[in-house]
């Protein structure tokens, strides 16, 4: 390769949900400077859109030492990509096992889409490790969470920029009860409030309260979240620690 990014900084696909906030936190943990990237690709609802900036805002309030190192933030517009990907997630369709037995909510190729655009923005911004929440162990089912896709799109971003890209994915193995665990290692039981307070991952763009954050607690997403918390609180509270 005949360039190589700064070492010492990552750009976070930050889409405000609860996932890339842990993200977030793990990267500003170890990077000396960190920038966020979140996509518009035509998704139904505009409310994660919102989170992701007030998600953002709690964060550099709260955590004044994480704040001097984190940097912008850019939204890119891929509205058009959700014209091409009639899913769940783009339109208003029914929650449910497809005929290709993946779920109606994979859009397809959405993290190939982002991680391409992350990649190109680092590559102005001179950042070439990616961190993005993908996870293969409580998920649901879609190809491009795998490790062995990450893997491909690693190799590939880094030959098409002639630069080594590097893509950390922090939760891939991680489990949601263990991603709430992570968030409060990282950030105590603040960012486990913001998480609870900012952060959006409802498929339904819900905003009903719920102890775990906000939700329909119905759909998918909002079930794994609830029973991740419910596992995570549990092991806090036979520990002896009150959250």
């Amino acid at each position: 390769m005949s360039q190589t990014g700064d070492q010492d900084a990552a750009l976070v696909l930050f889409s405000g949900g609860q996932d890339s906030t842990a993200c977030l936190a793990w990267a500003l943990s170890r990077y000396g400077r960190v920038e966020t990237v979140g996509f518009s690709y035509g998704q139904r609802h505009g409310v994660e859109l919102e989170a992701r900036q007030n998600a953002l805002a709690s964060i550099r309030q709260e955590y004044p030492q994480w704040d001097a190192r984190l940097g912008p933030d850019e939204v890119v517009d891929l509205s058009g990509f959700g014209a091409i990907s009639e899913t769940a997630l783009t339109r208003e369709s029914e929650i449910e096992i497809g005929a290709s037995g993946l779920p109606t909510t994979f859009v397809p190729g959405r993290n190939i889409m982002f991680l391409t655009a992350a990649a190109a923005l680092g590559w102005r911004r001179g950042i070439s490790v990616l961190v993005g929440g993908m996870c293969e162990t409580d998920f649901s089912g879609y190809p491009d969470c795998r490790r062995d896709t990450i893997d491909a799109m690693a190799r590939a971003l880094s030959l098409g920029l002639d630069r080594a890209v590097t893509i950390e994915t922090p939760l891939m193995h991680l489990t949601k009860a263990q991603t709430w665990a992570l968030a409060h290692d990282l950030g105590g039981v603040a960012l486990v409030r913001i998480t609870l307070r900012d952060t959006h991952t409802c498929y339904l763009g819900d905003r009903t309260k719920q102890e775990w954050g906000y939700g329909c607690g119905e759909c998918p997403a909002c079930e794994l979240r609830a029973k991740g918390f419910a596992e995570w609180r549990a092991e806090m509270l036979r520990a002896g620690i009150g959250v």
